[in-house]
């Protein structure tokens, strides 16, 4: 929570500097993680803090659902926008990382159909332009809004008027600050951030060349393909991969023997 906190201060602060003379009317988060730091970046502005979006909770992580299309499709069905809190305003969104955009373009695109006049981003996170190789559901690099552009290009990909990410050094103090004296922190795995992977991998390895055959999402929907025909009925009475049970040579008993009694 602490940590929290301070990103959002720290991305505030960030704000002020690159846009110092910004038109922000009212500051909204991207529910739920980015709250606490969308609270304090309202409070170092000096914009009210609103909720524009109402979740449905029982959508799961957009990031990590497979095909493009689906994850679209969830991002409508999880949130619902307050419309009054947008109508005519400039309104800065805040999220706690931008991964594939998908959701962030969906989000800014809601903003506007509910009367925004001005959207402008802003990420607890910095951007994420590599995959992730220690177990999150991070994609392959080429799917990555981050990988290969800057601010500007992002901007546009997900139509808002200007993005801000955190700076990894900003984002490193805040957990460091938040640690518990006796054991201190001193370094971090920003990987897909920076491209330093701790296990010593360098991205373009032969290793990231097998992760993207393995995780893209064309790779994926070829094997959920596949499952879906194997998941198919036999009908044509052949055996699918295991004995028929017309080859039991075993005697059979009466009726009155198959595990009732007999009238």
């Amino acid at each position: 929570y602490e940590s929290r906190l301070l990103m959002g201060e720290k991305l505030a602060q960030k704000i002020m500097k690159k846009h110092p003379n910004h038109d922000i009317d009212v500051v909204i988060p991207i529910p739920d993680t980015s709250r606490t730091s969308a609270l304090q970046a309202a409070y170092v502005l000096g914009r009210p803090f609103r909720e524009g979006f109402i979740k449905n909770r029982y959508i799961a992580r957009t990031f990590i659902m497979p095909g493009q299309e689906t994850r679209k499709k969830s991002v409508r069905l999880k949130l619902n926008t307050i419309k009054s809190e947008f109508y005519g305003r400039n309104v800065l969104l805040v999220d706690d990382s931008v991964v594939r955009g998908t959701t962030a373009r969906e989000i800014v695109d809601m903003a506007r159909d509910a009367g925004a006049n001005k959207v402008y981003f802003a990420s607890a996170a910095p951007p994420i332009r590599y995959p992730n190789i220690y177990g999150i559901d991070i994609p392959t690099r080429n799917e990555l809004i981050a990988y290969g552009r800057n601010e500007e290009e992002i901007a546009r990909k997900i139509r808002c008027d200007w993005i801000e990410y955190q700076d990894t050094d900003d984002l490193e103090e805040s957990v460091r600050t938040c640690a518990v004296p006796e054991t201190p922190l001193k370094k971090f795995d920003t990987s897909c951030f920076t491209g330093e992977y701790v296990t010593g991998q360098r991205v373009g390895d032969s290793y990231f060349q097998r992760l993207h055959e393995l995780r893209n999402d064309d790779a994926q929907e070829s094997r959920r393909g596949n499952k879906k025909k194997a998941d198919v009925p036999n009908v044509t009475g052949e055996p699918q991969g295991c004995e028929s049970v017309h080859n039991d040579q075993r005697k059979q008993n009466d009726s009155a023997q198959k595990g009732c009694e007999a009238i």
